[in-house]
């Protein structure tokens, strides 16, 4: 009993992101067409919060403004509870293409992001690789060209690339979208072992219901023209998660049926 009461009274996590009535629209060829308007999101340290929505409804929008890529017209965007703006060695992005650089190795890919952090020298930089290529299983392909690889061992390079400057936001625009369903799910063991053991707070983008039911603690749903949040889902199932769970099914299908109510209907 006591365990409860003292995880009820136990203080909640800081808030790691927070978008307030957040607005970006865009010029189109019939004028301008808004993309987000008035979304209003938290993020807690730690958290593994996975945006779905329909084409268009401005998911990857929000993650380039959390990022720093682009800037809102209007509201505001807070890491840390200060305004981002512009891109911050804290936050690391991860897209749907690895974008590896094919002049360096494998090891030289997920070493880049190292060379730009001071005080690492080249021995230390060279154990942080390895670790990371340990940990998403490519530590005897180091000395690998990328045009070697598998597309599902492309995207494991592009993650421990990702990873290796121990980034305190990760954001990861649809990675997984190309990939086939094998090389997926090795990606969902990955990824959910390594988020186990860091806890590096995680905004993620997808189509997949289910992807989005495996991974996240919670799931945002976003609906189009114009993109808002018409709801959520918590996913309180211990990890790791296979996506085929009974329970994890059930929870893509409540994502589903949010995803169904018309736009007009979003309070």
């Amino acid at each position: 009993m006591s365990g409860s009461v003292d995880r009820e009274l136990s203080p909640a996590p800081p808030l790691k992101l927070s978008l307030r009535g957040v607005r970006k629209s865009y010029v189109g060829r019939a004028g301008p067409v808004l993309a987000v308007d008035g979304i209003d999101l938290d993020v807690s340290e730690g958290e593994f919060v996975c945006l779905v929505g329909p084409s268009g409804c401005g998911k990857s929008t929000l993650l380039s403004l959390v990022a720093g890529l682009e800037r809102p017209d209007g509201g505001a965007v807070l890491a840390d509870g200060k305004p981002v703006v512009g891109p911050g060695r804290e936050r690391t992005m991860m897209f749907q293409e690895h974008a590896l650089f094919p002049w360096r190795t494998v090891e030289g890919n997920v070493r880049f992001g190292l060379e730009l952090k001071e005080g690492l020298d080249r021995a230390t930089r060279g154990e942080v690789a390895e670790h990371y290529l340990r940990l998403v299983g490519l530590e005897g392909f180091r000395r690998a060209w990328v045009h070697e690889l598998s597309g599902g061992m492309r995207q494991r390079v592009a993650l421990a690339r990702a990873l290796a400057p121990n980034p305190r936001v990760l954001l990861m625009d649809e990675p997984f979208a190309a990939l086939d369903a094998m090389s997926r799910e090795r990606l969902y063991e990955d990824l959910q072992r390594i988020f186990a053991a860091r806890r590096t707070t995680v905004l993620f983008v997808t189509h997949n219901v289910r992807e989005a039911a495996c991974l996240g603690d919670r799931i945002v749903v976003m609906s189009a023209r114009p993109g808002r949040v018409v709801g959520e889902v918590r996913v309180a199932l211990p990890r790791p998660r296979d996506i085929n769970r009974s329970d994890v099914v059930e929870h893509a299908r409540e994502v589903t049926r949010l995803l169904s109510v018309p736009a007009g209907a979003a309070s």
